[in-house]
């Protein structure tokens, strides 16, 4: 069966265009024309149509420190200290209520694919459960009562830091080597055509050098995307330094790590021979804003990394804000703070970034075009936010005035999940509000 779609306005390969008639098969599209005049039988998309969006990088069980972690002053470190006492109360149905929760605040504002970065693997104490992958499971069932794709990346955490062993909470994050993170991962069996699985190195402070080859090794013969945080903070430039003698960048490039199917998320504190190594590897950076500045991380080399050859993704991580038309204009606002200059990104740019869906395997996603999947986010153009939009200045508008609060519609896989700013399914608001209590 054909759906067909008249945008008021959309953007397409080529940059905006008025009037425009898509049509979808089987969660596919299969035509677009332009200009034409809607038709009766139509579905009206009154605003900006915009591919579905990307959010690379999550920690879905972070949104539970939304507006809980700014009490007092302190750093990554201290922030961390509270992550660990959340991660702490997690089972696999709290998990999954919280997750379906979360993943449904991002549809709402328009993100149509989400990169899970899954740590938190086994029981407390780190007994594996019944079902070894049973959290990585509700995370999968999560996003399907949600109507989001995943790539569940499922991460391998093993030391708590250079030559320390996991400690307390961070038991549960643990498989001992890589050989058996593999064999766990390798028994995941997703269900439905919205997940891919993904593998995740946690960090180089979490994976000794010795065990990445392993991970390395699984992600290329499955074909999988390969996450990694990358140098955060510089206390883990100093740690690497002080036990290997290189950088986080070097010791990932020496076990092969690094290359187009590697997303370096983060990449804040950097060398300029690391910033030279992930561009000619064509390493994707994974910029994530909101967090890095509600965490005092600093700003990364996101436009010299780009400039050297790495794609740049975008990701909501910690969730202290999830809206990724906000991460995509503080990547440009953030480098104007730090070079007390305007204009290093065009707008255009910064909404590739925000479609990006290669670094999560799903290259056939992110644009308005023949053969794509039918994820059509609309927002609108008559808000207080938004009033005075022009075509000519369409993308100007969605990254440098817009927020997920314009979204009023959403299609994923051409099956629609947010009309009129409403969940078909799911009251986001009440189920947050349950699932934090």
């Amino acid at each position: 069966m054909t759906e067909r779609y008249w945008a008021e306005h959309a953007w397409l390969p080529s940059g905006v265009a008025s009037g425009v008639l898509i049509e979808v098969t089987d969660g596919r599209i299969t035509a677009v024309s332009t200009p034409v005049e809607p038709s009766p039988g139509v579905v009206r998309l009154a605003g900006l149509t915009l591919p579905g969006l990307a959010n690379a990088h999550s920690h879905a069980f972070h949104r539970g420190l939304r507006g809980r972690t700014q009490a007092d002053r302190g750093t990554f470190w201290t922030w961390r200290e509270q992550m660990y006492a959340l991660a702490a109360t997690l089972t696999p149905d709290r998990y999954h209520a919280l997750a379906r929760a979360v993943y449904t605040e991002m549809v709402l504002t328009g993100i149509t694919c989400v990169g899970e970065f899954h740590y938190v693997h086994h029981a407390p104490g780190g007994a594996p459960y019944a079902d070894p992958n049973a959290m990585g499971e509700a995370l999968i069932a999560a996003a399907a009562d949600a109507g989001i794709r995943v790539t569940l990346l499922d991460t391998c955490y093993l030391t708590g830091g250079f030559d320390r062993p996991l400690e307390d909470v961070q038991l549960r994050f643990g498989d001992t080597t890589a050989e058996r993170w593999a064999e766990r991962v390798s028994a995941l069996r997703p269900d439905g055509g919205h997940v891919r699985i993904g593998a995740a190195l946690h960090s180089v402070r979490g994976v000794p050098r010795e065990q990445i080859g392993p991970v390395v090794e699984w992600a290329a013969a499955t074909g999988a995307p390969l996450h990694v945080h990358l140098s955060e903070q510089p206390a883990e430039n100093e740690a690497c330094l002080a036990a290997h003698g290189v950088t986080p960048t070097r010791l990932l490039a020496d076990a092969g790590a690094l290359g187009p199917r590697t997303t370096a998320v983060h990449a804040t504190h950097l060398t300029p021979a690391d910033i030279a190594l992930l561009g000619a590897t064509r390493t994707v950076a994974c910029a994530c804003p909101t967090t890095e500045r509600d965490l005092a991380d600093g700003i990364g080399p996101i436009r010299t990394l780009f400039e050297a050859g790495s794609p740049v993704s975008l990701g909501s991580d910690s969730h202290a804000v999830i809206d990724l038309f906000e991460e995509a204009r503080a990547v440009e606002l953030d480098e104007r703070l730090r070079t007390r200059e305007r204009g290093h990104w065009r707008a255009a740019e910064l909404l590739r970034t925000a479609f990006a869906h290669d670094s999560l395997g799903w290259p056939d996603a992110g644009a308005l075009e023949v053969g794509a999947r039918a994820d059509l986010v609309t927002i609108r153009t008559d808000t207080i936010r938004t009033a005075g939009f022009t075509p000519a200045t369409a993308a100007e508008t969605a990254v440098f005035a817009a927020g997920g609060a314009d979204v009023a519609s959403v299609i994923v896989d051409g099956r629609a999940v947010v009309t009129d700013g409403v969940h078909a399914t799911v009251d986001a608001g009440r189920e947050l509000a349950r699932a934090l209590a």
